[in-house]
């Protein structure tokens, strides 16, 4: 497999300075991680506020540079100033509001201004434009102003205007964040289909670990700058009580499947989303009303 994405012994040093400049403290936010990323792998990076996951988003996004190792993508380091713009259509990153990311005051303008800028044809940009807009369903709003969209209707539009650049990354720091749970599923909807029909390597920085077990492949845990857990959902759900150490938790359904193991019931407790819940219920109950 293609590595997208390789990390080397990456450090990330915030400096505290007081009024007169002088240097009061100093914090790793990101300390010493080392991480590949396969192209068309589907990833969730988690974490507690502070444990170092947005700033590592933005490394991969070159919009920080290290303090010392090394971040290349698609085999360009990021450090070197001369790739940033290269790097950037590469790695693509939508951020968790999207009032910061939209600067136009028509959808498809906005959409299409990340192209332009790369320099494209404007033929070829108003091509980019409609098929971002209807990967993302948003061709019927095109000409409409994004400050009268909703939310999820915003953050769609920030992620075409991402996808017009022809990533081969998208990283998406908390993008649902701020909606409400019918936005949340009309995000991480278009995340699946764009990880599934595109074979767009996604990496999805989040909190929520009911968010991430519907679709990612592979998770990250962060905590105090480091990488302290990768590997599979089930790998990762399975450590629920080193996960609870760190402020985080198991999705709901596994807790909820784990109460009804302990009432008597033959269920699988490797259970992570609502979905999975229900079809585990039902095969039960379809496999006692047999009796």
């Amino acid at each position: 497999m293609q590595k997208i994405v390789q990390i080397k012994d990456l450090i990330h040093k915030f400096v505290d300075t007081d009024a007169e400049g002088n240097v009061t403290g100093e914090k790793n936010a990101v300390d010493s991680v080392s991480l590949d990323v396969e192209k068309g792998e589907f990833i969730a990076i988690l974490g507690h506020n502070g444990s170092g996951k947005s700033t590592l988003a933005k490394h991969i996004n070159a919009i920080l540079m290290p303090t010392s190792g090394t971040l290349y993508v698609n085999g360009k380091d990021t450090a070197d100033g001369r790739n940033i713009w290269d790097i950037r259509q590469s790695a693509g990153m939508v951020f968790q509001n999207p009032d910061n990311q939209i600067i136009e005051t028509v959808v498809e303008e906005d959409v299409g201004f990340g192209p332009e800028n790369l320099g494209v044809e404007t033929e070829e940009i108003w091509k980019r434009v409609e098929s971002a807009l209807g990967k993302v369903g948003m061709l019927e709003f095109r000409k409409h102003s994004p400050s009268r969209l909703s939310g999820g209707q915003k953050q769609r539009v920030a992620i075409a205007g991402v996808l017009a650049m022809n990533p081969e990354v998208l990283i998406l720091d908390e993008p649902t964040a701020a909606l409400d749970p019918y936005g949340r599923d009309e995000i991480l909807s278009i995340l699946e289909d764009l990880h599934r029909k595109k074979n767009i390597t996604i990496l999805l920085v989040s909190h929520s670990m009911d968010e991430v077990a519907r679709f990612a492949q592979r998770i990250i845990v962060m905590d105090k700058g480091e990488i302290l857990m990768d590997g599979t959902p089930a790998d990762i759900f399975r450590r629920h009580k080193e996960l609870e150490e760190i402020g985080l938790a198991a999705p709901q359904a596994m807790y909820i499947m784990k109460e009804l193991k302990e009432y008597g019931l033959p269920v699988d407790t490797e259970i992570f989303t609502p979905q999975e819940a229900v079809k585990e219920i039902n095969r039960i109950r379809d496999g006692a009303e047999q009796r």
